[in-house]
Order: C-alpha cells, then sequence, then structure tokens
C-alpha cells in the first residue's frame, strides 16, 4: 500500500509531529471526506507500507527525520511545490532561502533521485503574465537544478471554491481555458528551453498530450515503481493522471499556507 502524505493538507509543514505520532502508534484514521461518518484504520507499519509519497512546500521537517523513516525500513520520496507567486495568491508561502537549505539537508540524506519539483500550479493572469513566469522558472532553475531530480510541471484547474477566491481578488484577471491557448503553449515552450539549459528532466502531472510534443511526457506522482512494486492506475483522480493507487491521509480545509488557487480547502 502507497501512502500518500498528503493531496489533503500540507502535513509535512504543519503536521509533521502528529504524524510521527501515528507511526509510532503505527496506524491512523482514515476519514472519507466526502461521508465523514465512513472512517477505518490503516496500519502504518513498515511491512505494511510499500512507500510513502510526501507532498509539501517546505521539506524541513522531512529533512529533519529522513534518518529515522530510513532506520525504521520505510521507503519514501518528496515532491516540493515552488512557485514563487506574489503574496497575494500564496499569503503564507515559505521562505525560498528556507526551503533551499531544507533541500540540502534532505539532498545529503536521500540524493536527488528522490526529491522532485513541482512548478504547480501553472497560473495563467494578469496577476502572473507570461514574462513574469519565466523570469520566476529560471531564476528557480538555477537554485534547485543540483537539489531535484526533475520538475514536474501542471496547469491551474478550475474548482468552484478557488474559483471564487480568485474572482474577488482586486485587480486580478485569469487566463481561462489554459488547455493550449497560445499563451500556454508559449509558456511550455519557453520552461523546456529552461529546464533543459539547467538539465532538468520535466514532466507534466494530469495534462492532455499536447504536451509531448514539447518533449515533456505524463509524469506518475505516485509511482509504485519507485518503491519496486507493481501497482495500478488510480480510477478515482482526475482525467489524465497517471497516478498510481494509494491512500491520502490528512484532512481537508486544515492547511494553513491558504494558496488562494488551492482546492483543498
Amino acid at each position: 500500500m502507497i501512502i500518500s502524505v498528503s493531496r489533503r493538507t500540507d502535513i509535512p509543514r504543519y503536521y509533521w509531529d502528529w504524524f510521527l505520532g501515528e507511526l509510532k502508534r503505527g496506524e491512523t484514521e482514515l476519514i472519507n471526506p466526502f461521508n465523514t461518518h465512513q472512517r477505518r484504520m490503516i496500519s502504518l507499519l513498515p511491512n505494511d507500507v510499500g512507500g510513502f509519497v510526501f507532498w509539501t512546500r517546505d521539506p524541513s521537517r522531512i529533512a529533519e527525520s529522513a534518518g529515522l523513516l530510513s532506520d525504521r525500513g520505510y521507503q519514501f520520496y518528496v515532491m516540493v511545490s515552488i512557485t514563487g507567486y506574489p503574496s497575494i495568491l500564496e499569503p503564507h508561502a515559505p521562505d525560498l532561502e528556507k526551503v533551499v537549505t531544507g533541500l540540502l539537508r534532505l539532498r545529503d540524506h536521500i540524493g536527488t533521485e528522490r526529491i522532485f519539483w513541482r512548478y504547480d500550479p501553472i497560473v495563467l493572469s494578469s496577476l502572473t503574465p507570461l514574462a513574469d513566469h519565466e523570469r520566476r522558472f529560471r531564476y528557480l532553475a538555477e537554485q534547485l537544478h543540483t537539489l531535484v531530480s526533475r520538475c514536474i510541471i501542471s496547469f491551474y484547474d478550475p474548482y468552484k471554491k478557488s474559483e471564487k477566491r480568485l474572482q474577488g481578488l482586486d485587480g486580478f484577471i485569469l487566463l481561462k481555458n489554459q488547455d493550449r491557448v497560445p499563451e500556454a503553449e508559449q509558456l511550455v515552450n519557453i520552461i523546456a528551453g529552461i529546464a533543459h539549459q539547467y538539465k532538468i528532466p520535466l514532466y507534466s502531472c494530469a495534462e492532455p498530450d499536447w504536451l509531448s510534443s514539447y518533449g515533456i511526457q505524463a509524469h506518475a506522482c505516485i509511482d509504485g515503481s519507485m518503491f519496486g512494486i507493481r501497482s495500478e492506475k488510480d480510477p478515482h483522480q482526475r482525467p489524465f493522471c497517471s497516478c498510481d493507487r494509494s491512500v491520502d491521509i490528512g484532512t481537508y480545509g486544515t492547511c494553513q499556507a491558504r494558496c488562494v488557487y488551492c482546492y483543498a480547502w
């Protein structure tokens, strides 16, 4: 069983002590987000966990515990979301210098092969136009290219709650239908060129096939092969998602980062 930690909230950044407590206990309660009366316990014992996939904006706490996790026999890899957007979109984003320091420590423990950078979601808007993305991605690639094994990109997908929050921002105009509009294609071409320059393999998350024409292949963010186990595609994820089956722990609506575009709160 692969445990996703987590699409629902940033456990490594905000709830790491809780997670370590659940590991010590050897199990955690899984609550159906669509029916809170449906609950079950899942084992977190090393023999029952095929691997952990960590999603976070700040890997510092994972770096602190990397040795402990390995010593207990857990396999894991880490995806770190770094976009560098203005605070109006990411009011509580961690300081980039702190994130880089955390990545340096994490790399020293586990190497780069199990560290992925997510430039996600790509939001094309009046506050984040194409030129800003080019400048921002180049700067981040320069900072991160020795710390990660790949970069995963994904365009913003509309959700009712996030759409309402974005529409409430003063002066914010979102480019609609971001799937393969000229600006999106131009940006993908720019990002692919920068990634190539810095020798960062580039992948896409839950995007249509057109990105492959820029040499960007679909990515399974939950990938059983990373743990040497066979799995199957998760039928409950978005269209074009290549992820293997996993179990997400954590609770929607609890992430304190409050990124305006996020679907999870």
